[in-house]
């Protein structure tokens, strides 16, 4: 952000850069996804560009109620969890894209997953990285390539398909 001092007083006002930074808080994610809790996987949206990507974060807390049964002995996050967050990041990209399409009178449906690669646990403490980049829409079938990682380093990856449908 740039500051230029107005013309009759000393404060600096701010003018917006070229660059926005383009974040959701979790106020912006609760309203777009129909997810709550223990099911919301999303925390925040660090980076987003409509029709193109989308960088979310979930933290991963011992208290996840999946952690009781998975594996008491060494927690780890189900895998079928860590794509369903990138699902629902690629929720919130759609949305954000295509809200006419994509919005308040329709839900959004995972509809498919292609070459889903698990590479290592993602444990209590973590902090998960979800990137998820549009690749197409054909016929209402949105083609995502998601990716997941931990401290710089890859948890998973996958093809996601999604569409939206009214209700």
């Amino acid at each position: 952000m740039r500051f230029d001092a107005p013309d009759s007083s000393s404060e600096m006002t701010p003018i917006a850069s070229e660059v926005d930074l383009r974040t959701m808080d979790i106020h912006k994610v609760l309203s777009l996804l129909p997810h709550r809790y223990p099911f919301l996987l999303i925390d925040k949206v660090v980076d987003y560009r409509r029709d193109d990507y989308l960088v979310a974060l979930k933290n991963v807390t011992f208290n996840e109620p999946f952690f009781a049964g998975h594996f008491p002995v060494r927690p780890v996050m189900p895998g079928v969890l860590i794509i369903e967050a990138m699902a629902q990041a690629t929720g919130l990209l759609a949305m954000e894209s295509r809200p006419d399409e994509v919005g308040k009178k329709a839900l959004y449906y995972f509809v498919g997953i292609d070459k889903a690669r698990f590479k290592r646990p993602v444990e209590p403490g973590d902090q998960l990285i979800l990137d998820v980049r549009l690749r197409a829409v054909r016929r209402g079938i949105w083609i995502f390539a998601g990716s997941a990682r931990v401290d710089d380093k890859p948890v998973a990856t996958a093809e996601i398909m999604c569409t939206a449908r009214d209700f």
